[in-house]
């Protein structure tokens, strides 16, 4: 069979025009989208009827028709992927995602779910505590020394019981002393009880870590140093507990 060059020359130009077209889009810069088909169309149409028109107009109208089809059928068959989702245009229904966003089959973000929080442990406020024993009806030391009185050993006994449990944070255990004497030496009496004390809560389980001491002399009185009740009452230890 033979085919004439000058009928098949024709559809030819017009299959070269289009694949060039439809390797670019009408920026120039990514492939062409299925936004440009109608414009594929209608050049492949122009160029299929004005080299048809060459041969007769018979071959116009058919150049056109062929070239219109021929068009549409290049840019359909060489869709891109204008967003570089992974999706071709032709079945993208989300163009224009995002880069980097994850899409299904469609081209349309997948939904994203926010992560499970995971709830933190709810923090127990500690509970502060304090404990005074003075001399104020418990002698609690000796005259002029830090070693305990019997009678201050079972008061610390029954508070000792108290400060075992698993809940404890802290014991600060703070001495002070009456305003007989100089203040060096009344610091110094207040700090050597203080640790006497702890000592003792120690043997009767108080864990070591948890005790610190400390001595603050006759500068914090609580009753007046002018009488023997406010004295008495001023010779103290106090013990500061956290839970």
């Amino acid at each position: 069979m033979r085919i004439e060059l000058s009928r098949v020359l024709p559809f030819l130009l017009v299959s070269s025009v289009l694949t060039g077209c439809a390797t670019t889009s009408s920026t120039g810069d990514a492939p062409l989208n299925q936004g440009n088909w109608p414009l594929c169309s209608a050049i492949g149409a122009l160029a299929g009827g004005g080299l048809g028109a060459i041969e007769s107009s018979t071959w116009a109208a058919g150049g056109a028709v062929a070239g219109a089809v021929l068009g549409t059928i290049i840019c359909y068959v060489q869709d891109g992927d204008e967003d570089n989702d992974g999706v071709f245009d032709r079945r993208d229904r989300c163009p224009g995602t995002p880069a980097g966003t994850a899409v299904g089959h469609n081209g349309c973000p997948l939904p994203q779910y926010p992560a499970s929080a995971t709830a933190e442990p709810a923090v127990q406020p500690t509970q502060d505590e304090v404990i005074v024993l003075s001399d104020l009806g418990n002698v609690l030391f000796a005259f002029d020394s830090a070693e305990l009185t019997s009678e201050a050993q079972r008061l610390l006994a029954d508070v000792g019981t108290r400060l075992t449990g698993a809940n404890l944070v802290s014991v600060r255990v703070v001495g002070h002393t009456d305003s007989v004497g100089s203040d060096a030496y009344n610091q110094a009496l207040s700090e050597r009880r203080a640790r006497s004390v702890a000592d003792f809560l120690v043997t009767r389980g108080v864990p070591a870590g948890k005790l610190s001491t400390e001595g603050r002399g006759e500068s914090q009185p609580v009753a007046d140093n002018a009488s023997d009740v406010g004295r008495a009452e001023n010779r103290r230890v106090e013990l500061h507990v956290s839970r």
